[in-house]
């Protein structure tokens, strides 16, 4: 894995299973070697509005993140450069006035729910994977995670996911699944995919 940085996106629905890949390649190839980005980093900063019209925000659609802060990144780690990535606050819809310093490493992983849909994005991905989940199984999920790590209520997260998330996943998400190199099952173990892509990594 010599030279310019190796950049993987992971890509599916929100519940599909691609944090688990993610988390699984990076402790196969070794923190060391592997910078794990998230797309949810680069929702703007709401802090200009108020609470409740933050509340209105669809953060589902691709207008709700900074796609262009986020590119300029890759480009930075793929030439070998250090990034400040932003600390986003969920509780408030707003950037903390800190950010992350993170050096470039060999392999990049960025996973998101929109980057196969962001062409500044795709292009920049030397390896695409798309994880895969019916719906029902992509709700249970979000629900679990939102109430355990977000204290979200079971009825406004299945609000939010009929209102905003489902349909947006029909519009951006699902479609940007023919981009991507291999689609793979968010409901089977993730072994053999990742050992395929390891192979490719290290060869």
């Amino acid at each position: 894995m010599a030279g310019r940085a190796v950049i993987v996106g992971v890509s599916g629905g929100s519940g599909s299973g691609k944090t688990t890949f993610c988390e699984q390649l990076v402790m196969r190839l070794g923190k060391e070697r592997v910078l794990h980005l998230k797309q949810d980093s680069y929702y703007r900063d709401l802090s200009h509005l108020t609470p409740e019209a933050r509340d209105r925000v669809n953060f589902d659609h691709p207008q709700a993140l900074e796609f262009d802060l986020l590119s300029e990144h890759l480009r930075q780690l793929q030439s070998g450069r250090a990034i400040q990535v932003p600390v986003y606050d969920f509780a408030t819809h707003t950037r903390s006035g800190v950010s992350r310093l993170s050096d470039s490493k060999p392999v990049i992983v960025i996973e998101g729910i929109l980057i196969f849909s962001q062409s500044e994005i795709f292009g920049l991905l030397d390896h695409s994977i798309f994880v895969d989940a019916p719906e029902d199984v992509r709700l249970a999920r979000r629900i679990r995670r939102d109430i355990a790590e977000r204290g979200r209520t079971q009825d406004s997260v299945r609000k939010q996911f009929f209102e905003t998330v489902a349909p947006m996943h029909n519009l951006f998400v699902e479609p940007s699944k023919s981009n991507s190199q291999r689609v793979i099952s968010g409901e089977k173990p993730f072994e053999p995919e990742l050992k395929a892509l390891i192979a490719k990594l290290t060869d």
